[in-house]
C-alpha cells in the first residue's frame, strides 16, 4: 500500500477531516473531531488505528505487522507496519474498525446528525 491509497481511503469516509496537529509530518484523520488514524507522511511505513482492546491483543498475537500503538494508549491503539504481510483489503478493514469504534463512541446527538 502507498500513502496515497491510505489517505484516499480515510478521507472518503463520512465526516472525515485531515490535519497536521502535532507537527508537519504526522497526518491525522478525524471523524467529527475525534482521531481514528494517523501516519507519518514523509516515511509511510506504518500507521496507527484505534482497536477494540480484545481484538487488539488477538491481532498482535496473529500478525507480526501489528504492534501496540506507538506513542498511543497501547490498550486501545495498534501500530500497523505496512510490510505486505497482509493484503490492502485487510489493512482497510482495520481502518474501518477504527473509524466505526470512534463513531460508536460519539455522543448520540452527534451520531444522529451524521
Amino acid at each position: 500500500m502507498h500513502i496515497e491509497a491510505f489517505r484516499d481511503y480515510c478521507i472518503r469516509k463520512n465526516h472525515v477531516t485531515e490535519e497536521l496537529p502535532f507537527d508537519d509530518r504526522t497526518l491525522v484523520f478525524k471523524v467529527m473531531g475525534k482521531m481514528f488514524a494517523l501516519t507519518d507522511i514523509e516515511d509511510f511505513k506504518s500507521f496507527n488505528v484505534k482497536c477494540d482492546p480484545i481484538k487488539a491483543i488477538e491481532l498482535r498475537e496473529q500478525y507480526n505487522c501489528v504492534e501496540p500503538g506507538y506513542h498511543m494508549n497501547k490498550k486501545h491503539w495498534n501500530t500497523i507496519k505496512v510490510t505486505g504481510e497482509v493484503s490492502d483489503n485487510t489493512l482497510f478493514e482495520w481502518v474501518d474498525h477504527s473509524y466505526d469504534l470512534v463513531v460508536k463512541g460519539l455522543p448520540k446527538k452527534v451520531r444522529e446528525s451524521m
